[in-house]
């Protein structure tokens, strides 16, 4: 491998629903794809989707020099895994236990924590170098704060936006799916819009609720990163979710590569 490849990161996040993987050589990112979940995939099935995502810009696994993993799902973790040890005759650095990230976890059961969770918190610690609240929506929507010193304190869980509106819907069964669009007033006037209401503005209570109270136990002034796809349908409604990166776990996943090489 010449000293190219040696600096050529793939970084994957694994997600429930999605997978975000990147290529990032010369300390840039080159190009960041995002493919579905599907936990019923073997190794050689992500091997080819890989590839092909690779081979649009030109790169082999063979050029890779490193590959980093952040997995909340740990079937897929096993399998992209598997795959990458096969298309790289080399094991992946997943993040984990033992992993050097650069920051301290305060909380009572720090391998409780998951991976994304301390992955969006280092890159959101090295880009503010303050302290900071990151807003991730997944599944799940997390809360995670950091101190100053670079500390993760602890994190707020609440339901994820669209498993919340889900779980609303299969509940009722005069109640249906709506699309992510604020409606004119608070006060809904029919279905869809009194639907549109309750989730959107009702998500935008809980995330400037939760980040104020964070906010004030950090001492007043931590700054806010926010990521996860759903988040943009809120970025229009509220000032609480501070600077939106859809790819910030990735960043994450290259700095924690660098601090374990």
């Amino acid at each position: 491998m010449n000293e190219a490849g040696a600096k050529t990161i793939l970084a994957i996040d694994i997600g429930n629903s999605n997978i975000k993987l990147g290529i990032r050589r010369g300390g840039e990112w080159e190009r960041r794809f995002r493919v579905s979940s599907v936990r019923s995939k073997t190794p050689d099935e992500y091997a080819l989707i890989f590839r092909d995502l690779l081979s649009r810009i030109g790169v082999s696994f063979a050029e890779v020099g490193t590959a980093v993993v952040s997995s909340v799902v740990p079937p897929l973790t096993s399998v992209i895994g598997e795959m990458l040890e096969g298309e790289m005759e080399r094991t992946p650095l997943v993040v984990g236990p033992g992993i050097r990230t650069g920051i301290r976890i305060r909380t009572d059961n720090p391998v409780e924590v998951g991976a994304d969770i301390v992955t969006n918190a280092v890159a959101a610690h090295e880009r503010l170098r303050s302290s900071c609240i990151v807003v991730a929506f997944g599944t799940a929507l997390t809360f995670t704060a950091v101190n100053e010193a670079g500390d993760l304190l602890g994190v707020s869980i609440a339901p994820g936006l669209q498993p919340a509106a889900d779980a609303l819907v299969r509940a009722s069964a005069q109640l249906r799916l709506v699309e992510y669009v604020a409606p004119p007033t608070a006060i809904g006037r029919n279905t869809v819009h009194s639907l549109q209401s309750g989730i959107l503005f009702g998500y935008v209570g809980l995330v400037e609720g939760l980040v104020a109270r964070i906010r004030a136990e950090l001492g007043g002034s931590a700054q806010v990163v926010s990521t996860g796809d759903q988040g943009r349908y809120l970025l229009p409604l509220t000032k609480s979710l501070g600077e939106f990166d859809p790819w910030l776990t990735l960043d994450g996943l290259a700095l924690i590569a660098a601090r374990n090489k």
